[in-house]
């Protein structure tokens, strides 16, 4: 089976697991024994990890804590920002295409006594800026909008939507999970206050996290999920996961350095699909072909003339995804495609394609021949 669906997760690149390996056995302390070398060797190797993590998106160490993905971290993020802050406000904005983890974590916070906006996206995917700025009131405390949206790898504008919410004085989170690794994150340039990265999506671990919290400019306050031991400043207690912590690390160490390599390299290879597949009719990209991500194509394919659908004929040799790997179990159509304002049958007909570095033009020929060959 050919894998093409990176945007679930990816394999754990083999210099991030040399560098894993002596954290199971040889070196197996507790980051928090801080009376004896097992626990210093630890403890040294988890801060030269927060140092890589923070180097990655421009923060300082100090603004990086751990957490278990990005999930985790989402739910510390805005459950931890509407505790510390709801004496401000209870209204939070975010939009109707964020990941699962931002959209039901803002459904519990309702139950709380929040209020939440859902922004609508238009054909391409992305909010209207303006409607964002208007949507900002006297009560709002957070805005939470995604870098990048997994489905469909569409952009926002990181750079405008932090301007707006600083202008506004309020807080802004973005879920920076798969433009990470991709694309160059910056807090500074993009005024991020929170954002988050998992590093099974850039050839590291699973079940290894980390969310940046900015300490000045504005110092964001956050109450903890988990208490028992005041690990991570308090923001995060529990014995950490230093295997993963230093997977995650190197992980943001060698994405920094091949940024540009890898998107040359996988441009190529989506450019290829899409320019082979363009020409059966009906066939549409899904989402803006400006502002998306390089390695991501969603796809909407005509029924076949036998009434069969393109994805029961790849199922069994590709990888390749109908929605969200964390919402593949729901049998319903993508909330992001309907949101789009796709068709039920559009929706059930895209398929998402996306690429990593470990694939060649050679596995892309392939498919895009199989998939030319059932439509002639």
């Amino acid at each position: 089976m050919t894998y093409f669906d990176y945007n679930a997760t990816t394999p754990v690149d083999k210099q991030v697991l040399d560098a894993m390996l002596p954290f199971f056995s040889e070196q197996f302390g507790n980051a928090a024994s801080t009376t004896h070398a097992f626990g210093w060797y630890a403890q040294g190797a988890v801060e030269k990890a927060r140092e890589q993590v923070a180097a990655f998106i421009g923060a300082e160490p100090t603004e990086i804590v751990w957490t278990s993905g990005a999930t985790e971290s989402i739910n510390l993020a805005l459950k931890g920002v509407f505790e510390a802050y709801r004496s401000k406000g209870n209204h939070l904005v975010t939009c109707v295409t964020e990941h699962k983890a931002v959209l039901d974590t803002c459904a519990y916070l309702e139950e709380q006594g929040a209020e939440i906006t859902y922004l609508p996206v238009d054909r391409e995917g992305r909010v209207d800026l303006e409607q964002l700025a208007n949507s900002i009131g006297s009560k709002t405390i957070l805005v939470a909008l995604m870098a990048a949206n997994n489905e469909t790898g569409v952009l926002h504008d990181l750079e405008a939507i932090g301007t707006i919410c600083r202008d506004k004085e309020v807080l802004f989170f973005s879920d920076t999970t798969q433009r990470a690794g991709k694309l160059p994150i910056d807090v500074q340039d993009m005024k991020l206050d929170l954002c988050c990265l998992s590093a099974h999506k850039l050839y590291g671990p699973k079940g290894a996290g980390a969310l940046y919290v900015r300490r000045k400019g504005p110092r964001v306050n956050l109450m903890p999920l988990i208490h028992g031991g005041g690990h991570e400043q308090g923001r995060r207690s529990g014995t950490l996961n230093v295997p993963g912590i230093v997977g995650l690390g190197k992980a943001c160490e060698m994405a920094a350095t091949e940024f540009w390599d890898n998107n040359g390299h996988i441009s190529k290879i989506r450019a290829y699909l899409e320019h082979q597949l363009l020409d059966i009719p009906g066939l549409t990209i899904n989402g803006s072909t400006r502002h998306r991500l390089y390695n991501t194509s969603n796809l909407y394919f005509p029924v076949l003339k036998d009434g069969t659908k393109v994805f029961s004929h790849l199922k069994n040799h590709y990888a390749v995804s109908l929605g969200s790997a964390c919402t593949s179990a729901l049998a319903e159509p993508s909330h992001v495609l309907k949101a789009m304002q796709l068709s039920q049958t559009e929706s059930e007909n895209s398929i998402r394609f996306s690429f990593g570095k470990g694939n060649t033009i050679n596995e892309v020929e392939k498919i895009s021949a199989l998939i030319l060959s059932l439509y002639s």
